[in-house]
């Protein structure tokens, strides 16, 4: 009688502690189920069109990805875009040259797709100035600063130009003196020995004596003086 009062309280403690981990299971399954219901998300076909804000026109190749996940696309050439995608889902849209936007997908939808079309902003961004160097070091600087060859300006060829006009005007009016004489006699003698036992080159074929010729006759070498 004894034995069985000392175990007595020991079954009556372990099957009060038994019932309270029921019931804190049976709690936990009843609060999972209705968390459950409340977050279920319906699958839907998700699909529109992407816009330009300024233009109105289809923008082609932009980015659509949802929210902590790999799931998205990317539109076609017309700007069209179609896919799988649960409600409540947060999109990001992006695309170069334009500022990313996000929509989120409604959760009260009475159908399993879903609409839109959707405007995209240009983005204007100002990059820092950067000034680009031809030469890598300080030294290749100053060895092709001290080696550079400044181009002659519109002055300074117009100079050149004049000299060389003088020059020749100089050389056509220019008489000609006994050591000049001489030294036209001995190239034409030269000239003779050189082709001696040979056809000399005919002039008629000369390009040069052609170019010659027609400018002497524009310049009225030939008309008779009175």
């Amino acid at each position: 009688m004894k034995s069985y009062s000392s175990i007595h309280p020991f079954i009556h403690s372990f099957c009060r502690s038994i019932v309270k981990i029921l019931t804190i299971i049976f709690i936990l399954f009843i609060s999972y189920n209705s968390y459950a219901q409340k977050n279920k998300r319906d699958v839907i076909q998700f699909s529109g069109v992407v816009v330009s804000a300024d233009s109105l026109k289809p923008m082609p190749f932009t980015n659509i990805i949802i929210k902590d996940s790999w799931r998205g696309t990317t539109t076609d050439y017309y700007g069209f875009f179609s896919f799988a995608a649960y409600e409540n889902d947060t999109v990001i849209f992006s695309a170069i040259g334009y500022k990313k936007s996000v929509f989120k997908i409604p959760d009260t939808l009475s159908e399993n797709r879903y609409s839109l079309i959707h405007v995209m902003t240009v983005d204007t961004i100002l990059l820092k100035e950067t000034v680009i160097y031809p030469w890598p070091t300080i030294e290749q600087f100053k060895q092709a600063f001290v080696n550079l060859e400044i181009p002659d300006d519109d002055l300074e060829r117009a100079k050149k130009n004049l000299a060389q006009a003088e020059m020749k005007e100089r050389f056509e009016n220019y008489k000609m003196d006994a050591s000049m004489n001489y030294r036209n006699y001995m190239n034409n003698q030269t000239s003779k020995l050189y082709y001696a036992g040979q056809y000399p080159p005919n002039n008629l074929l000369n390009p040069f004596a052609w170019a010659k010729f027609i400018k002497a006759w524009r310049e009225g070498q030939f008309k008779k003086k009175k």
